[in-house]
């Protein structure tokens, strides 16, 4: 068998059983061998790490035989990720049998990218190849992706398990091993990959007509109207996604989705819904690895869940009009970083379209957008019964701000405030004192009262400039 063949115009790739078969071994090994080593502190150099061994297909001393042709097989940070996988309760020998015991299920790939996906046949991971600049930026994350779960491993975020190269006749296949959010198991009868903007974000006839389709933003605008959760579910949902939009922010990461998944409860017995095939048994092993779990909700809906003979495999219970709805999302495609042709992209497609709603855009405005688009147009809270509303209005002194107004501002607030701040960083002395005498020609008669407060705020211009 040959693990790479050529098509009609000599371009050289791997066929899909052949790479399932490289993956399981290599993967096989390098982790297996991982098993041996003592555990320890995980120090700034092993993120940088890179573990290779080579895998004749007649075997050697060290590794077994096999079919396919030699091979080399690279582990990246391999320390890190087995911390990684600790961290969410992943055990060695439960993390191989996933991935080695059965065949690799392939999946099809509705984004751009020329990515292969493959999932696990018990559903717990999936694995990607990525381009060499995408492998080569997630090694530079690895050190602040470590300090995020160590403060948080409830996110929305991706969950990397293990980065990795298949080297053979002179081609390089990258791998990364990520958490499954969709599981199959229970039907989607929708799935979205949104992003908040509204150029080109439609699904195209090919991808429609397909049995399972990916929609996105536009589409998603037309079908539903919004989805309905009970207070304390939605604000810890726009929490999560304010907190890890944040994270991205910082990383300069934009053009990320959030991929959506609806299982709707009702249709269950209209042939549309129901179980799949997966061979998932007793839910999934890996922790903070459901929807509900990521968004530190307690997932209380306003109605009981139906009794139902399938797990609700940690989905959000929610609402769309009198449907019943469980939901499953994450945070997708985050190795995108706004390197320089990125740049170029947004600025040649904001000179043909509005610069404002093209999906490649500033990290800042991004996630500013993206985060709005999340909170108004596709989660939204439920309105509390009538007669409940007008008890707590009587109780309360004043009035509260609805949770989405109180996301957006503190993001536009957020926003705002390191917009000043880069504006003064970028003042020279003259600057400085042209904005001191601008100020106070504006408030020249600014009462002997707030002199002081004049005073202050000279003072931190000044303290943020030296």
């Amino acid at each position: 068998m040959c693990v790479f063949s050529a098509d009609k115009d000599g371009v050289i790739s791997p066929t899909a059983e052949a790479l399932r078969g490289a993956i399981q071994l290599g993967i096989g090994y390098s982790v297996g061998n991982m098993t041996s080593k003592p555990d320890r502190d995980v120090l700034m150099q092993d993120f940088y790490v890179v573990e290779s061994v080579f895998l004749p297909s007649e075997g050697s001393n060290l590794t077994p035989a096999h079919h396919y042709p030699d091979f080399r097989f690279k582990n990246y940070a391999p320390l890190a990720f087995r911390y990684f996988r600790e961290l969410f309760g992943i055990k060695p020998d439960d993390y191989l049998y996933s991935i080695c015991k059965e065949p690799l299920i392939e999946l099809s790939n509705p984004g751009a990218s020329s990515s292969w996906f493959y999932l696990t046949s018990d559903d717990e991971f999936i694995i990607k190849t990525v381009q060499h600049k995408e492998a080569e930026f997630l090694q530079k994350l690895l050190p602040g992706y470590y300090m995020n779960l160590n403060q948080n491993p409830r996110t929305l975020l991706p969950k990397f398990y293990g980065l990795y190269c298949i080297q053979c006749g002179g081609v390089n296949i990258r791998l990364v091993v990520m958490n499954n959010i969709l599981p199959r198991s229970l039907k989607m009868h929708y799935k979205y990959d949104l992003k908040g903007s509204t150029y080109k974000r439609r699904a195209s006839r090919k991808e429609r007509a397909k049995a399972s389709p990916t929609f996105k933003d536009l589409d998603f605008q037309e079908m539903h109207e919004g989805l309905y959760f009970d207070a304390d579910t939605y604000n810890a949902l726009m929490k999560t996604l304010q907190r890890d939009c944040r994270v991205l922010e910082s990383f300069k990461i934009m053009d990320y989705s959030l991929l959506l998944g609806i299982h709707v409860l009702d249709r269950k017995l209209r042939g549309r819904g129901g179980i799949g095939d997966s061979k998932r048994h007793g839910g999934q092993k890996v922790l903070y690895s459901t929807a509900l779990e990521s968004i530190q909700g307690d997932g209380k809906a306003g109605d009981p869940l139906p009794d139902a003979d399938d797990d609700t495999l940690g989905g959000i219970p929610a609402k769309h009009k009198d449907e019943k709805l469980l939901i499953f999302l994450g945070i997708i495609d985050i190795l995108q970083s706004y390197r320089f042709i990125k740049k170029v992209e947004h600025s040649w497609k904001a000179l043909v379209h509005d610069g404002d709603t093209v999906s490649v855009h500033r990290p800042n405005f991004y996630a500013d957008r993206f985060l709005k688009f999340m909170g108004t147009m596709v989660f939204k809270k439920t309105h509390p019964i009538r007669g409940a509303s007008s008890r707590r209005k009587k109780n309360s002194i004043q009035p509260c701000r609805s949770a989405s107004q109180e996301v957006l501002s503190s993001v536009k607030e957020e926003s705002q405030e390191e917009r000043r701040a880069q504006s003064l960083e970028n003042l020279d002395d003259t600057g400085y004192i042209l904005v001191c005498h601008k100020f106070l020609s504006v408030h020249s008669s600014v009462h002997f009262s707030h002199i002081s407060k004049t005073i202050e705020i000279f003072i931190k211009l000044h303290v943020k400039l030296y």
